[in-house]
């Protein structure tokens, strides 16, 4: 008996001590977490999941909690290219402010977002562009295929999620066939996003001659905490004349649905001209990041041939900016709009300011609408996005369930004349987390295409009526709410 006993008492203090260093952990964590000075609801969520998971909260922070735009992961600033756009963002506030550069008054009325994008991101004002907007994968990759046939020089690939299907092939095959021309390809790819890829796939790519490189590469557990900061952007360049950007990866459920989901809708872009300059230095730095090598090659940047004139500014954010420059364009382009602002896009957890932005707004008399999904491929993320309807429905923002499959497209469109398209979501992972990439557009055709779109696809939706809303189940609002505390993270 007295053999048990002291084995229990033993045992009694282990766990004692353990306790107690978990708990000192916790906190000390917790303090860390209180002192990054985050958004407060990114706060809370990540001291929730600190007491609340013991353990598996602690593990779950190493892994995808560590904030980095404090830390820094590189820094753009010793880029001799990124050095010659600063100076010319400089000159350009400087020429916005002297010269009739924007001759439509309803664009000069936006004057102020495109001010901010040149402080904020050095996003330069491009001019001389010739803009497709392209609806859906079918669309996108007929367009994107025929663009890498015509390659002479290089081709630049960025991706979140390449796929090992039928279009990921193709587009693979076209890549090895060009680089044995002797195209110069070169291909980033999210090593989280794309998990699945296996080695005969990038092995072949490799072996005829394909410069590849992981973003972020995942090796735990030493690298394991930068598995929070992905690469979410999707870029391609071709000879410096012909950039694609958007919210659509290289996958078949683009083009065909999945399993669950048969159709999704979203948007991309082609672009032709002067901001095709903007997509290639946003490649050049992350190609410097992920492989050191710094290519500044003039000839990457041509000088333009296109003579329409489409307004358009490029700008990236990420941890390595110092400010979340998308989420800004969108809080100034909604704290401003005058006639409407109509917004499509998969998952809505908005950050504090962007929710009171968009509820202020409407409350004012402007006509707010919000695509949201009907179905979702993530679980969490859809009951967040539900999460927020009843207070936006309270504001008077009308809110627009999409039936007909899954809405992917990131889409703002502001008066007729701003239009935002690319990979940022309005969520909190978009805005603080990932590595995103937009295209802002000055333009009232491309807007009114957009908008025309828009409308088209309120069609397949089902609009969200307050009064029925709220008579859901108890468990429907619990589900929501709790997805809500933890999707800030995810």
């Amino acid at each position: 008996m007295n053999y048990l006993s002291s084995i229990s008492d033993t045992w009694s203090t282990v766990l004692f001590v353990l306790n107690v260093i978990y708990l000192t952990t916790a906190i000390l964590v917790a303090i860390s977490v209180i002192l990054d000075n985050r958004n407060p609801t990114k706060t809370i969520s990540w001291v929730v999941v600190l007491f609340v998971l013991p353990i598996l909260g602690l593990i779950f922070y190493f892994l995808v909690g560590k904030n980095y735009r404090k830390e820094k992961i590189f820094s753009r600033k010793g880029l001799k290219d990124f050095e010659r756009i600063r100076n010319l963002s400089d000159n350009q506030i400087i020429e916005l402010q002297e010269k009739d550069y924007i001759e439509n008054e309803k664009i000069r009325e936006k004057l102020p977002i495109i001010n901010l994008l040149l402080r904020n991101s050095k996003a330069l004002l491009t001019a001389r562009n010739r803009v497709q907007i392209l609806n859906n994968g079918d669309q996108t990759f007929r367009s994107i295929i025929s663009e890498l046939k015509k390659a002479k020089d290089h081709i630049h690939l960025e991706y979140y999620i390449i796929d090992d299907d039928n279009i990921g092939n193709e587009i693979r095959e076209l890549l090895i066939s060009k680089a044995k021309e002797g195209v110069t390809v070169r291909l980033i790819y999210d090593d989280v996003g794309c998990w699945r890829l296996g080695k005969k796939f990038l092995g072949s790519l490799e072996e005829a001659g394909v410069e590849l490189y992981p973003f972020m590469p995942v090796r735990f557990p030493f690298l394991a905490n930068r598995i929070n900061y992905r690469n979410h952007r999707k870029i391609i360049v071709v000879d410096g004349t012909v950039g694609f950007v958007g919210g659509i990866n290289i996958a078949d459920r683009y083009i065909v649905g999945s399993e669950e989901i048969p159709f999704w809708r979203d948007t991309h872009m082609k672009i032709e001209g002067e901001a095709v300059n903007s997509l290639q230095v946003v490649f050049l730095i992350d190609w410097y990041f992920v492989s050191g090598k710094i290519v500044s090659k003039r000839s990457y940047f041509p000088k333009s041939r296109i003579r329409n004139r489409q307004l358009v500014q490029i700008t990236a954010s990420g941890p390595d900016s110092d400010w979340s420059s998308i989420m800004q364009a969108y809080f100034s382009a909604i704290s401003t709009a005058k006639e409407y602002i109509y917004i499509a896009v998969p998952y809505f957890i908005p950050n504090e300011s962007i929710l009171t932005a968009l509820k202020t707004t409407a409350l004012s008399g402007i006509d707010v609408r919000i695509i949201i999904p009907g179905k979702s491929d993530s679980f969490l993320a859809f009951n967040g996005t539900m999460s927020y309807v009843e207070e936006l429905l309270e504001a008077g923002i009308r809110v627009f369930s999409y039936q007909k499959g899954f809405i992917h497209s990131k889409l703002i469109m502001v008066d007729d004349v701003f239009a935002s398209v690319g990979t940022a979501n309005m969520d909190i992972r978009s805005f603080d987390d990932n590595f995103e990439i937009n295209a802002l557009i000055y333009d009232e055709s491309l807007c009114n295409e957009l908008k025309e779109s828009f409308l088209e696809d309120l069609g397949d939706c089902m609009e969200i009526d307050y009064e029925q809303h709220n008579k859901r189940v108890f468990k429907r609002k619990f589900i929501e709410s709790f997805a809500r505390i933890f999707s800030p993270l995810l």
